[in-house]
């Protein structure tokens, strides 16, 4: 179906007013399709043809303005409305629409728990077109009201508060009716039902309230204090920042089953995946993200749902905005004050990455950059996400944030209710500075790619009064408003570090400054972690962060030369098996539990399996097993939890015999704890299965014991793994010739499947990836086409064949935008780690 270019709606939006969306559901039409009615109240500014979209099942009837338009003259999801007259109109249609088992749409999920069924819409970015007719494009705001026919023992929620205002006679079937919303976009209408687990409250005098599905509502009970206080802390700090309440009569969170992304900024009915309804321990980290998340979509409330982009060019300014609001509202307002820490380790790191791939692209790309939908739904990446929020942190730093948050209420103010561009966001800032916010603009978010930052440090010379000089060796245009740290040794404490001043630098205006007193042991540029570049260390600090990096006071400091040590391993500057021993040598001492985390992962999941040559591989892996029993001795006393549940977590991962995990799934628990979970069990079985050490029945002995959607995701995930011809060739047929499965369980086949230690045994599967997936994707379209090639990408093969019959598809293949996408980021990296192992 063609894309919808920005040509065509700018010319819809010229000649359209919308006024209101009434849509009329009924969900009780059986377990493939539901029946739509929709009723749109327009205006033409003059007369002239358009189109309205929908993507049917099969469409019944369309009325305009009372007469009959051809069901037949819908062609690639278009429906055409020729000879409009100035004026009011009224569009009807009706049609039969099929739910989706792939997140997109009317998403239709049966829990295995308890047979209970739910239902709930994910329509951005074009996929409002799947369940009711829509002028789909952001800037044509409109009220809805939704009217939904469900099942008798469900409940509905949508974006404005509901009712259940009767019963359907022949079948008691429940009719809910909606509140009208204030004007909103198409991509931000939402619906969920299902004999929902809710929790209600009521805060600053609106209600509020979680929702999640039956099996994991016990979860829910347990949380919910958290979740809540969270919910209502950022409310209350957004309302100390921004001048415009909060616009929506209601707030409902929605912890949903199969959900694509991890969340869904619907206004007053934000939907989540329910794996942040936690079945099994997490960390404080992962707690943590749960929080940011919570703030990220609460942002949006203002900058993405109250204010909108006029065309997908300007994602940015929903993501970047949400994502810095929302790390520094949760700093600010609840317990996770180093929420920032974790930020740089994690989404920085994804930022970093996509800006050195050649799919990098600016933050606010050029319109032309984006002339329709398809290509808009590549740049939800870390750049829209990771990237503009480092950028606007950095902006924050240099214009102050009494100047930065008072431009941000006049732009709220100026486009409440409507939508708006960069050059209205910066007209905005300009308001209340004397900075050259338009040239920043341009500077910062009009290019690609990352500045590097290395210092060179020079002491005083003879004869002159004792002191340091630093020069910064910029590679990249941009300025950068940082702080450098320098850092002294602790006399009689061997690592052992302590800062000893703190010092401003703004490039390139300032390239050399001075210190005092001696040469320090450390000089760290950007200190702080306030702008979006790389840094290097010069020798004398490498040297110290080597011997004192866990005697390095600061989390976010310490996780700064961390990201430079990634970094340097990513470019070819320091060897993996460096870090690897750096790892090995810090982590044991480390307190911070974010960077634990971090460097295991980039130690597990790079170094170990990709950057290291293969016949290294069980060395690094018996190197993690040392260490992460190192951390689980260290926390014996039970004083550090989410420490001790990452290391046994990679401890698992990293085993290569399956004696001391195998006893620990027999036990029912890691000695001295923790006890295995379902989610530590199905850790357990997946490492088991791809060592050979479990059969088919013990799989299925677990899942009849955990009979739960995570559950069948982790039993697909097992049996995925095994070492066996004819079990692989059976998880091939599911992925990518049985399109029956759902995105999360293709997700997790797929997951299973590719495993270093089986490259024999999938070595012909390699090359059969590039036709089978193409044709996959072509099939199914955007949402697989994401998890295909997040997932099922022979990641493990690190070779020129490899990476050849890569480029050959590319080149070759007839790919849909979101595969072409995929495969060129993991083709770049395939490379990058070729030349990592080519040193």
């Amino acid at each position: 179906m063609p894309a919808l270019t920005r040509n065509e709606a700018q010319t819809r939006a010229a000649l359209l007013d919308v006024h209101h969306y009434a849509v009329t559901l009924d969900l009780t039409q059986g377990d493939d399709t539901f029946d739509s009615t929709t009723v749109i109240r327009f205006a033409a500014r003059a007369a002239g043809d358009t189109f309205v979209e929908l993507k049917p099942d099969a469409l019944r009837s369309a009325l305009l303005d009372g007469t009959p338009l051809d069901p037949a003259a819908l062609t690639d999801g278009r429906l055409p409305l020729t000879g409009l007259t100035e004026g009011p109109h009224e569009l009807r249609v009706e049609a039969r629409m099929r739910y989706s088992r792939t997140g997109e749409g009317l998403h239709r999920f049966t829990d295995p728990a308890d047979g209970e069924t739910y239902v709930y819409t994910q329509l951005f970015l074009d996929d409002v077109q799947r369940v009711l007719a829509a002028f789909d494009q952001p800037d044509l705001k409109a009220v809805f009201e939704f009217t939904v026919t469900a099942p008798a023992h469900w409940t509905v929620i949508a974006n404005g508060t509901t009712e259940r205002t009767g019963r359907r006679d022949t079948d008691g079937a429940g009719i809910w009716k909606s509140a009208p919303t204030p004007v909103i976009s198409t991509y931000l209408a939402a619906i969920a039902a299902g004999p929902w687990h809710t929790i209600r409250t009521e805060h600053a005098g609106l209600p509020f309230a979680l929702h999640c599905r039956r099996s994991l509502g016990p979860h829910m009970d347990a949380d919910a204090d958290e979740i809540l206080g969270i919910t209502t802390d950022c409310y209350d700090r957004y309302h100390e920042k921004f001048t415009e309440p909060y616009p929506f009569d209601s707030y409902d969170q929605a912890f949903v089953p199969e959900f694509n992304a991890g969340a869904m900024e619907n206004p007053g009915l934000v939907t989540f995946r329910d794996e942040y309804i936690y079945r099994s321990a997490v960390t404080d980290t992962e707690r943590q993200w749960r929080a940011v998340v919570i703030a990220h979509e609460m942002a949006h409330m203002w900058f993405g749902d109250l204010v909108t982009l006029r065309w997908w060019d300007d994602i940015w300014l929903n993501e970047s905005f949400a994502e810095y609001m929302g790390y520094q509202i949760l700093t600010e307002a609840t317990r996770f004050t180093g929420a920032w820490t974790d930020f740089g380790l994690a989404r920085k790191a994804w930022g970093y990455d996509a800006d050195q791939r050649p799919s990098t692209h600016p933050v606010a790309p050029d319109a032309d950059a984006v002339p329709d939908t398809a290509s808009a739904l590549l740049n939800f990446d870390g750049i829209s996400y990771a990237k503009g929020a480092s950028a606007l942190r950095q902006l924050v730093a240099w214009l102050g944030e009494k100047d930065f948050l008072a431009g941000v209420n006049t732009h709220i103010e100026r486009h409440k209710f409507a939508n708006a561009s960069l050059a209205d966001f910066v007209d905005s800032l300009a308001a209340h500075t004397e900075r050259d916010v338009h040239t920043w603009a341009d500077t910062w978010l009009r290019t690609t790619g990352i500045d590097t930052l290395t210092p060179r440090i020079e002491d005083a010379p003879d004869g002159a009064p004792e002191g340091w000089t630093l020069t910064v060796d910029r590679r990249g245009s941009r300025p950068h408003h940082i702080t450098v740290g320098a850092y002294d040794d602790v006399p009689g404490e061997p690592g052992i570090l302590e800062p000893r001043e703190l010092l401003a630098l703004d490039l390139p205006t300032t390239e050399v400054i001075s210190g005092t007193g001696p040469r320090p042991a450390l000089v760290l540029l950007n200190d702080g972690d306030l702008t979006y570049a790389k840094v290097r260390l010069d020798p004398g600090s490498w040297d110290t962060a080597r011997r004192a990096l866990a005697g390095l006071p600061g989390a976010l400091t310490r996780s700064i030369v961390w990201n430079a040590a990634r970094d340097m391993v990513r470019d070819g500057e320091l060897p993996p098996a460096a870090y690897l021993e750096a790892a090995a040598e810090h982590l044991p001492a480390e307190g911070d539990l974010a960077i634990v985390q971090s460097v295991l992962g980039f130690a597990r999941n790079h170094i170990a399996d990709r950057y290291l040559p293969a016949e290294e591989r069980t060395a690094a892996l018996t190197t993690l097993t040392h260490l992460t029993r190192a951390l689980i001795r260290r926390t014996e006393d039970g004083g550090e939890p989410g420490l001790r549940l990452a290391a046994v977590r990679t401890f698992i991962d990293s085993a290569t015999q399956p004696d001391a995990i195998a006893a620990w799934l027999t036990d029912g628990t890691v000695g001295g704890g923790p006890e295995l979970d379902p989610e530590l069990r199905w850790r357990v079985l997946a490492r088991l299965a791809v060592l050979g050490a479990v059969d088919e029945q013990t799989i299925d002995a677990a899942l009849t014991a955990d009979p739960s959607a995570t559950g069948e995701e982790g039993a697909a995930r097992c049996r995925a793994a095994l070492p066996d011809a004819d079990t692989k060739q059976a998880a091939w047929d599911r992925m990518f010739h049985d399109d029956t499965l759902s995105n999360y369980l293709f997700s997790a086949t797929a997951q299973g499947f590719w495993q270093p230690e089986q490259t024999e045994l999938l070595r012909a599967y390699v090359p059969r990836f590039y036709p089978d997936a193409t044709a996959l994707t072509g099939r199914r379209g955007p949402a697989i086409a994401a998890a295909a090639g997040a997932h099922a990408f022979p990641v493990h093969a690190i070779d020129q064949e490899n990476l050849q019959a890569g480029r050959a598809c590319l080149d070759e293949g007839e790919l849909i935008p979101v595969f072409r996408r995929r495969l060129t980021d993991q083709l770049d990296d395939l490379a990058r780690a070729l030349r990592v192992r080519n040193g």
